[in-house]
């Protein structure tokens, strides 16, 4: 008996004492000791997370920094490729155009045989105007053929070796082109410069010249056929001193932008220099 009473005590204080703690949490007295072991142990862990991200970070960056570099190095490859594919398309779309229109020029004037050839190079003096293409005496080019583009005068062949070809551009300070006004119906003389202007001279003083006549060559002189277009008149230069005027032409064909041209192939020209009387 002596043994149970005391054991039936401690039970019924344990009891009293679990009581009073859980009475006195239900009512609210422990909250603010919770907020605050709470707060503390939500700080604790998030130090200790932030420590371990940052570890976790610095024992994976350089594996991480190689494989990003790797990467980079892959798309700047891949980027490298798609840049030269679209290149290559917009070269081959540019040329497929270029044929195009020289088809198209070919049917407009079925009297004429030409013959496609390629620019392959340039003279490079700044002195000369020439041109290199891919045809030659093995594709029945001669010396002295004209030369055309869809849009009008390139020259005419200077110089003929086997597999390739020299043009003389209209814009060389050695070129001369017997051409006529379409307007004015008068005939002068084209020539080039070093500097690549044309101009046209021996145009006699009472001919009425203005801005925008069309220039067209004659076909006198043998050089060219008749009734190839050249440029426009830009301006006139008329003086009461001089025996003729002379007036700048702006040329129709852009000569730093071959890339294709038209030989006209059936084409014989004539040399009547020895015919021409000599002062």
């Amino acid at each position: 008996m002596r043994n149970l009473f005391p054991r039936t005590l401690q039970t019924t204080i344990i009891f009293l004492v679990v009581g009073g703690i859980m009475a006195l949490a239900l009512g609210g007295y422990f909250s603010s000791a919770s907020n605050v072991f709470t707060g503390s142990l939500v700080n604790l862990q998030t130090w200790f997370s932030a420590r371990f991200v940052a570890v976790q970070d610095f024992l994976t960056a350089p594996r991480d920094i190689a494989s990003l570099r790797q990467r980079n190095t892959e798309l700047e490859g891949e980027v490298a490729e798609l840049q030269a594919q679209v290149i290559q398309l917009q070269q081959e779309v540019g040329e497929t155009q270029i044929l195009a229109a020289l088809v198209d020029f070919e049917r407009v004037r079925p009297e004429n045989k030409y013959r496609a050839a390629a620019v392959i190079g340039r003279d490079p003096s700044p002195f000369l105007h020439y041109v290199i293409i891919n045809r030659g005496s093995n594709d029945g080019i001669l010396r002295g053929m004209p030369v055309v583009t869809d849009q009008g005068l390139v020259g005419r062949i200077d110089a003929v070796i086997a597999d390739a070809a020299r043009i003389q551009l209209i814009t060389d300070p050695a070129s001369s082109v017997n051409v006529r006004l379409q307007n004015a119906e008068t005939e002068g003389s084209l020539v080039g410069s070093v500097t690549g202007d044309v101009s046209l001279q021996l145009i006699p003083q009472q001919v009425n010249v203005q801005a925008g006549d069309l220039v067209l060559t004659s076909g006198l002189g043998g050089g060219y056929p008749p009734d190839l277009i050249i440029g426009q008149v830009v301006n006139v230069r008329s003086r009461d001193f001089d025996l003729f005027q002379q007036a700048t032409v702006q040329p129709v064909v852009d000569f730093n932008r071959l890339e294709i041209v038209l030989v006209i192939v059936n084409f014989k020209p004539v040399d009547i220099a020895p015919l021409v009387p000599t002062p």
